[in-house]
């Protein structure tokens, strides 16, 4: 009996007064994102790269009414696509640009879209788009809760958006008062709460999606878990092995080693910066060497938290590193904690590019569990304008889209910002560039991306504790003559406009547009 994505049953079926009745303030949780298509639609990257030799796997996104039948032209050698579950395995062996046209068929209609594979030294082409266990599971995180994230990320329909990444984040490993941390060959040894590291790459694998792990460069992780200190080139191999595809390193107890200077640094310097600067690099430095001589392709994430103004270097060494500190530590103030530090890593726009991206940390919405004790799971705080926002600011800055709520408890507002095609495409354009600032005062946001074919996604958030009216000029945009203004939550033209645009915005809401000339 064919099963009907979780998604639909409850974009369809769910009122929106119990969807308001189900959120922790007084605003009304209306659904903006319009349900899917019932004939096919094909989403995600349009561009995705690989290194020649790696295993490749991708599960094509895409909506609809199942079954679908996925097809390929011009495939590249190597590569083989399943019909039914849309999953692409294998190995391209030549370097170089594959355009390929994917196509979805079902009884609905059929959808093709271009997808080019390029076989190259980078990846990470578009930003990583996925899960993490850290602001939910905390030291609580399980073998089983890691493949219930996998189940439902494709039950939810998350997966046919193009989130692929299912990430272990901290307390897998052995911890300080569980000896022996590594076996007599310094292999690393995980916990109880991890029988079979292998295996579970492996689980995650078969459903198209991508395996995620957590380690420090210190002695000890954050949690006080092993880390990989003096076994870099160990552990990365032994990573590898295991079929992980994604790794976060987290700077941890590295700050102890660093304020001495790592012995194994023995570089001499010109001035006392450059010696600085170098103690924030080294580990990374170390274990992005490491990742790339194995046998597959492991995309790198620096959590240093801004550190050494890692925007100007991070991605000489990684494909995206942290920017602030973590968000769900912020103090409060007037605002929630995500407009702070999305303000702080919206400074950096010329540091994003195809394979190197700022990362604000994850997208804290549905139900989060609070850092500060590492408590258990409650519905977020945010009002549902104000994850409009947080989404939209994200997409806009080209973010890496890593949610880290509660997989189990996904409602049809949760998804509703989640799951957004066009949204989604924004930050995923090919061209790789990160929203400038255009504007900004103590009540809006106007945040401004150049896509690749030409048009521009408009961000204006309002900053204000009332409704208010947020207006752009074209000769601001850089644009003249008319152009046609796309409301992307909505996912619906608003109309042809000549001289500029104007929408009034919710209180710490946002109007996210695209527009177009020409027509």
């Amino acid at each position: 009996m064919e099963k009907i994505l979780l998604l639909n049953i409850i974009l369809a079926g769910l009122s929106l007064s119990a969807l308001a009745a189900n959120t922790n303030n007084a605003e009304k949780a209306v659904l903006l994102t319009p349900p899917a298509p019932r004939a096919p639609r094909i989403n995600g990257p349009l561009v995705y790269g690989v290194r020649p030799g790696s295993p490749f796997l991708y599960r094509v996104p895409c909506t609809g009414e199942r079954p679908i039948t996925f097809s390929a032209k011009n495939l590249p050698d190597g590569l083989t696509l399943d019909a039914h579950s849309g999953i692409i395995n294998g190995k391209i062996s030549v370097a170089g640009t594959n355009r390929v046209t994917l196509i979805a068929k079902n009884s609905r209609g059929a959808a093709a879209r271009e997808f080019r594979i390029v076989a190259g030294s980078t990846l990470a082409l578009t930003p990583p788009m996925g899960w993490n266990s850290w602001y939910i599971h905390y030291n609580r995180v399980t073998d089983a809760l890691m493949r219930q994230a996998a189940d439902q990320m494709l039950a939810s329909g998350m997966a046919d958006y193009g989130y692929q990444y299912v990430n272990i984040d901290d307390c897998w490993m052995k911890k300080k008062n569980d000896p022996p941390f590594r076996a007599d060959d310094g292999t690393l040894l995980p916990n109880y709460n991890f029988p079979d590291m292998r295996g579970l790459a492996d689980y995650i694998h078969g459903q198209g999606l991508k395996a995620g792990l957590y380690t420090s460069p210190g002695p000890w992780t954050c949690g006080g878990y092993t880390g990989a200190y003096e076994h870099e080139m160990q552990d990365a191999k032994l990573f590898a092995d295991w079929g992980f595809d994604f790794l976060k390193y987290d700077w941890c107890s590295y700050g102890d080693i660093a304020k001495k200077a790592d012995p194994r640094l023995t570089n001499s310097f010109a001035t006392p910066a450059e010696k600085n600067l170098a103690r924030y690099k080294f580990p990374y430095e170390l274990m992005w060497g490491e990742l790339q001589k194995q046998n597959r392709d492991i995309v790198f994430n620096l959590c240093q938290y801004g550190m050494g103004e890692v925007w100007k270097w991070g991605g000489d060494v990684g494909n995206s590193w942290r920017t602030t500190g973590d968000l769900g530590l912020q103090k409060k103030s007037k605002l929630p904690a995500f407009y702070g530090i999305g303000f702080k890593n919206a400074l950096h726009p010329e540091a994003a590019r195809l394979g190197a991206w700022n990362d604000p940390d994850y997208l804290l919405i549905g139900w989060v569990g609070d850092a500060h004790g590492m408590g258990e799971g409650k519905k977020t705080a945010l009002a549902p304008d104000e994850q409009y926002s947080y989404m939209s600011l994200w997409s806009l800055m080209a973010a890496p889209l890593i949610f880290s709520g509660d997989m189990a408890k996904l409602d049809a507002f949760t998804l509703n910002v989640l799951c957004n095609s066009e949204v989604i495409a924004v930050d995923q354009d090919p061209l790789g560039q990160q929203a400038k600032i255009l504007r900004q005062t103590d009540n809006e946001l106007v945040l401004v991306n150049e896509l690749e074919d030409h048009g521009k996604a408009i961000g204006l958030f309002n900053l204000a504790p009332e409704p208010s009216k947020i207006s752009v000029t074209f000769s601001d945009l850089g644009v003249a003559g008319k152009q046609t203004v796309r409301d992307l939550w909505r996912q619906k033209d608003l109309g042809a406009f000549t001289n500029g645009f104007s929408a009034e915005v919710p209180r710490h809401g946002v109007m996210f547009v695209r527009i177009a000339g020409g027509k």
